[in-house]
């Protein structure tokens, strides 16, 4: 995992440290960290699914556009 899955999780603690929600803190960083993942992880999904879709409409050149936008989200963000 790279550090683009922890950046918001120490943008929500810097914010908390302000006084923007104090509950924040009580909530494990691997929790979090594991929670963004899984977020990635169906962004990704979700281009397999629209890919599926378009190719069966025969939309090849769409279709191979959400394979690279899934790719972009993969190596972004470092998830497998």
């Amino acid at each position: 995992m790279n550090e683009r899955i922890r950046e918001p999780y120490y943008s929500l603690m810097y914010k908390a440290s302000e006084g923007w929600n104090d509950h924040l803190f009580q909530v494990p960083p691997e929790l979090l960290e594991k929670f963004a993942e899984l977020i990635v992880r169906e962004c990704m999904r979700m281009c397999d699914v629209a890919d599926m879709s378009l190719l069966e409409h025969n939309c090849v050149k769409e279709a191979s556009g959400t394979q690279s936008a899934k790719d972009f989200i993969k190596e972004h963000f470092g998830v497998e």
